[in-house]
């Protein structure tokens, strides 16, 4: 099994969860897998656990993804706890491999070995000082330059850009009104948009406003190609390359 490559003409591609159709999503072995291919970005996700630390990984409970079936809220777990536990294959339930959450650091160091765009999504509501621990962990790899931070959360993004005022910020959202637009237009945010709510006039008009728009999560050739005919400058895919 491959990828699907598609004629993705100017727009870059990114890698969501690294290369999650192919490994367990937001692992290193997934990263490297993105790391391996034509990706410009490669997308993951940070937690705050319940001792203050980072870990990347996407749900807000482990039941999903662990060997033990465990269920417990990554935000209400130490971090020494959820590096322990197993993560499963991305097929069956009897790992092949011992896979476990990464840390930040081994997710920006591996975009950073392979020359690829971190896209970091800020999981739920973050303190300004969580905010600036994950800041200040990709500074100290002198990454930050490299990164593009999303997020549903909007004061997320605008605690991002008080403390890195042309630090390049993507709002994630599934539906939009005329007021969010405006919103986006006016703090300079860019757009990070389920590609069921896209439109070619929406992208038009994005980019009439100098705003780059980013469409997660597209895993259909057709739609791809159609979105990348449009002009948008970024799609967020599983297994399109």
């Amino acid at each position: 099994m491959n990828t699907v490559k598609i004629e993705k003409q100017n727009t870059k591609m990114v890698a969501h969860r690294g290369l999650s159709g192919l490994e367990r999503e937001n692992t290193c072995m997934a990263f490297v897998a993105a790391g391996n291919r034509s990706y410009w970005g490669i997308e993951t996700d940070v937690h705050v656990t319940a001792d203050g630390e980072l870990i990347v990984f996407h749900d807000d409970t482990t039941t999903r993804c662990t060997t033990e079936r465990t269920d417990l809220t990554i935000e209400q777990t130490d971090f020494a706890t959820l590096r322990e536990l197993e993560l499963s294959e991305w097929k069956g339930n009897t790992p092949k491999r011992i896979l476990q959450m990464p840390t930040p650091e081994e997710y920006v160091e591996i975009c950073k070995k392979y020359e690829k765009m971190c896209v970091l999504e800020l999981k739920n509501p973050m303190t300004r000082e969580a905010i600036e621990k994950v800041i200040d962990r990709i500074r100290a790899l002198d990454y930050l330059d490299q990164t593009v931070f999303i997020s549903f959360c909007w004061e997320n993004l605008v605690t991002v850009r008080e403390l890195l005022p042309e630090q390049p910020v993507q709002f994630l959202f599934s539906s939009f009104t005329e007021e969010l637009i405006r919103q986006i237009i006016e703090n300079r945010f860019e757009v990070d948009v389920c590609h069921k709510a896209l439109t070619k006039e929406l992208v038009d008009r994005l980019h009439a406003a100098g705003r780059t728009v980013n469409v997660w999560t597209v895993d259909k050739l057709e739609d791809a190609e159609k979105y990348a005919s449009w002009g948008v400058d970024y799609i967020t895919t599983n297994i399109l390359e």
